[in-house]
C-alpha cells in the first residue's frame, strides 16, 4: 500500500464526454449537453465517488471550423450551457464538490470575474475554482467586436496582470469585516475595507469589490496552459495545473520545471497539485477495454477526426493521411500542438492514427485497460512525481464516469491512494492547498 498522501481527482465534464463520438454511442443522450439534469447526475455520481472536483472547460463560441467540409455538422461539441448558470445550479443541489469553470482573461473585465466567482464561492460554501485562459481562436473575437484573436504576447501579458487584479479585489474585504451590530448601527469595520486602486497598462479598477471575502479565503485558482507564458501565472499564482503530457517522461520534466518555479516565486512546491489528464478505457479484462476503445473509434467520421488535427496543429490537408506527421503548421494552441508532435514521433503515427488518438481524448492521455493496470499507471505517475493527480476526462458521460466510480476508484482506495470521505468542506481543504495571505494582513477565512 502507498504512504503517499492521498492523490487528487478532478471530472472534466464538458458536453458528453471526451470522445469524438461520444454522442453516438449506444448509451449516449445526443441532446443530454443542455439537459441540466445529465449534469445533475454526472456531478452527484463524482461527489458520491468523492471526487475534489468537477471541471467545466468552455469557449465563448464554437471554435470548430467546418475544415474540412462536413466536419463541423457531424460534431455535438457545438451547443452547451453556460458554466457559471450551471454550476450555480449545481452548488445548491449539492454538498461537498468542488465546482469549477472556466473564463477568459481576454473577453471579460477583471471587476465581472471577481465579482462573479466570488459570488459562485459563497453559493457553494466555499467550493469555487477559476480555470484562467487568455483565449486563442478567431471564432471567439468575432463574438466581441474583433476580426482577430489579440497577439500571444498582448493576451499573456493581459492575463498576467488580470489576474493580480482579481486577486487584490478578492482581498477587498477582510474575514471579520462585517460587524452587523444593530445596537451601534455599525454594518461593517470601516478599517477592514480596502480599496485596490489598480493601474497598469491593461486595466484600471478601483474597487473595492461588492462581495464579502471567499468563505475558503479567495476561490481556486486554476490553470490550464504549458507554454512559457502560462507556466509563469500558474507558478505566481495557481493553486491547481491541469497538464496534458502523453508520456511519463515528459510529464516528470513538466512536473519538475513547474514545481522549481513555483519555489522560485516564493511557494511551497505542494502549494500547487498538478493534474494530467487521462482519458480511461475500462474493462474487467485488456480485451474488452480495448473493445470498448475500438468500437468508439469506429463511429468517428474521418472529416470530423481530421478536423481535430486543424483545430489543435493548423491546417495539414496538405499532407497525406497515411504519412507521418510534419511539424505544426500555425498551431492555435502551441503547448498541445508540441505535445502532440512529441507523441507522434514517439509512437510513429501517421496523420489518420494521430486524429484517431485525439478524438479519442481531445488530446488528454488515452488508458486502457482493467481497474488494476489502470491504477498501476496512474501509481507510476505519482510515485515518479510527475503528478498530484489526475482530471478524469471519460470518453462518455455519465457511462465513463460510472464505470470509473465502480471498478476504479475501490482500487485507489484499497491502496490507499485516495479518500473514503471528504474530510472537509471547501475545495481548498478537498485539494490540501493552503489559504492565501490577504495582502492587507487582516484574517482571510470567515467563521463558519
Amino acid at each position: 500500500m502507498s504512504t503517499r498522501k492521498p492523490i487528487s481527482l478532478g471530472l472534466s465534464m464538458r458536453y458528453l464526454g471526451y470522445h469524438a463520438a461520444a454522442w453516438r454511442h449506444p448509451a449516449a443522450d445526443p441532446g443530454a449537453a443542455s439537459d441540466f439534469n445529465h449534469f445533475l447526475h454526472v456531478a452527484r455520481t463524482a461527489e458520491a465517488a468523492k471526487f475534489d472536483m468537477v471541471f467545466l472547460a468552455d469557449g465563448i463560441g464554437i471554435r470548430a471550423k467546418d475544415d474540412p467540409p462536413g466536419s463541423l455538422c457531424r460534431s455535438a461539441q457545438t451547443a452547451e450551457l453556460e458554466p457559471l448558470t450551471l454550476l450555480s445550479a449545481l452548488a445548491a443541489t449539492t454538498t461537498h464538490i468542488g465546482l469549477v469553470a472556466t473564463a477568459s482573461t481576454t473577453y471579460n473585465e477583471p471587476f465581472h470575474i471577481a465579482r462573479k466567482y466570488a459570488s459562485l464561492d459563497r453559493i457553494s460554501g466555499g467550493r469555487a475554482g477559476w480555470n484562467i485562459v487568455t483565449s486563442w481562436s478567431d471564432a471567439e473575437a468575432q463574438n466581441f467586436n474583433r476580426d482577430q484573436h489579440l497577439d500571444y504576447g498582448t493576451r499573456y501579458e493581459r492575463a498576467a496582470e488580470f489576474v493580480e487584479v482579481v486577486k487584490g479585489l478578492w482581498d477587498s474585504w477582510d474575514a471579520d469585516a462585517f460587524r452587523h451590530d444593530k445596537a451601534s448601527g455599525i454594518f461593517f469595520d470601516p478599517a477592514k475595507l480596502h480599496v485596490l486602486s489598480h493601474q497598469g497598462k491593461h486595466f484600471k479598477v478601483k474597487g473595492p469589490l461588492s462581495v464579502a471575502r471567499s468563505p475558503q479565503g479567495r476561490p481556486v485558482l486554476v490553470q490550464a496552459g504549458a507554454s512559457e507564458a502560462g507556466m509563469e501565472i500558474a507558478a505566481e499564482s495557481a493553486d491547481v495545473v491541469y497538464a496534458v503530457p502523453h508520456d511519463l517522461e515528459t510529464g516528470r520534466a513538466y512536473y519538475a520545471d513547474l514545481k522549481a518555479r513555483v519555489v522560485r516565486h516564493g511557494r511551497a512546491p505542494e502549494g500547487l497539485k498538478i493534474l494530467p489528464g487521462i482519458t480511461p478505457f475500462i474493462g474487467r479484462t485488456e480485451a474488452e477495454a480495448r473493445e470498448k476503445y475500438d468500437l468508439l473509434n469506429e463511429l468517428v467520421a474521418p472529416e470530423l477526426g481530421l478536423s481535430y488535427l486543424y483545430g489543435q496543429m493548423g491546417d495539414l490537408s496538405a499532407y497525406p493521411l497515411d504519412g507521418p506527421v510534419p511539424e505544426p503548421n500555425d498551431p492555435k494552441v502551441r503547448s498541445i500542438a508540441k505535445n502532440l508532435l512529441a507523441l507522434a514521433r514517439r509512437d510513429n503515427l501517421t496523420i489518420r492514427q494521430l486524429y484517431t488518438t485525439i478524438a479519442a481524448g481531445f488530446g488528454s492521455r488515452i488508458v486502457i485497460g482493467t481497474p488494476k493496470q489502470i491504477v498501476d499507471e496512474m501509481e507510476a505517475w505519482i510515485e515518479a512525481e510527475a503528478a498530484d493527480g489526475f482530471n478524469i476526462c471519460p470518453a462518455v458521460l455519465p457511462l465513463g464516469l460510472e464505470e470509473f466510480a465502480e471498478m476504479v476508484t475501490p482500487e485507489l482506495q484499497r491502496r490507499g491512494l485516495f479518500r473514503t470521505e471528504y474530510s472537509g468542506r471547501t475545495l481548498r481543504e478537498h485539494l490540501g492547498v493552503s489559504v492565501p495571505a490577504s495582502r492587507y494582513g487582516g484574517p482571510v477565512v470567515p467563521p463558519r
